[in-house]
């Protein structure tokens, strides 16, 4: 084969790439907006949902206003785009496993699979972590500080954006367990290693919590105590993970 023919079958290979990746995107762009469209007669109802931890604990008579003339609007359907991305994030995921696996050894595929999977179930729990358990702590804290002759009432774009920030950041510090398994995965760094960063991690985790968090101690401390136990659990998977990878590369060695 000449020099040419190598180099328009390496182009063409490349263009067959990036069709298969614009499909892959088309699709998840496509479960995005069914979901989105599914979605949007319940834009409102979802507000509530949302904003129930924060108006059980309005003092009698609160209320949450909207500052901005399209905030009744914009605020749920922002809200219902963002729930349509949640939900849609399990068949996003397959379809970027799906454009990456054919170009994965036997024992990484195996490794990936549990990763992505644990990964979005981590954020999950996270985000409900932070539902059920934060922002009540969060908004009884807030309404209790308010001074005497000051009506607590929130608006309702700003709640929004600061709801989701929150759920962002426990999601993605719920994470910790698969970032530790993916650091033991590729060498760079091992469970000894892990075990004895152990009081930094503490104290990081503090840092993060009061940089993230509300000023208020329970917050605060719903976020670093989770933390820390979650990186106990990763060093205990990446224990278990340690002891597979020699076995598993000696067979694909082999």
């Amino acid at each position: 084969m000449s020099r040419t023919d190598d180099a328009g079958d390496k182009e063409q290979t490349f263009l067959s790439h990036l069709i298969e990746l614009r499909s892959r995107l088309l699709r998840a762009v496509a479960a995005v907006l069914l979901i989105l469209l599914g979605l949007v007669p319940f834009a409102n109802k979802l507000y509530a949902w949302l904003s129930r931890p924060l108006i059980e604990h309005l003092p009698v008579g609160g209320a949450m206003i909207a500052t901005d003339v399209a905030s009744p609007f914009f605020a749920p359907l922002k809200l219902a785009f963002f729930v349509a991305l949640f939900l849609a994030m399990p068949f996003i995921l397959y379809q970027l496993w799906a454009f990456v696996s054919p170009g994965l050894y036997r024992h990484e595929r195996r490794l990936a699979i549990p990763l992505l999977a644990s990964s979005v179930l981590l954020f999950y729990i996270g985000c409900a972590f932070a539902y059920f358990l934060v922002l009540p702590a969060i908004f009884t804290f807030m309404t209790s500080i308010a001074p005497a002759g000051v009506a607590v009432m929130p608006d309702i774009a700003r709640f929004l954006d600061f709801v989701l920030v929150l759920f962002l950041a426990f999601g993605f510090c719920f994470e910790v367990p698969v970032a530790l398994v993916i650091l033991v995965a590729i060498g760079v760094a091992t469970p000894e290693q892990l075990a004895k960063s152990r009081p930094y991690t503490i104290v990081g985790a503090f840092v993060i919590a009061a940089i993230l968090t509300p000023p208020d101690v329970v917050s605060q401390l719903l976020l670093a105590i989770p933390m820390c136990l979650l990186y106990e659990v990763g060093i205990f998977a990446s224990r278990l993970l340690a002891r597979r990878l020699p076995s598993e590369n000696g067979a694909s060695s082999a």
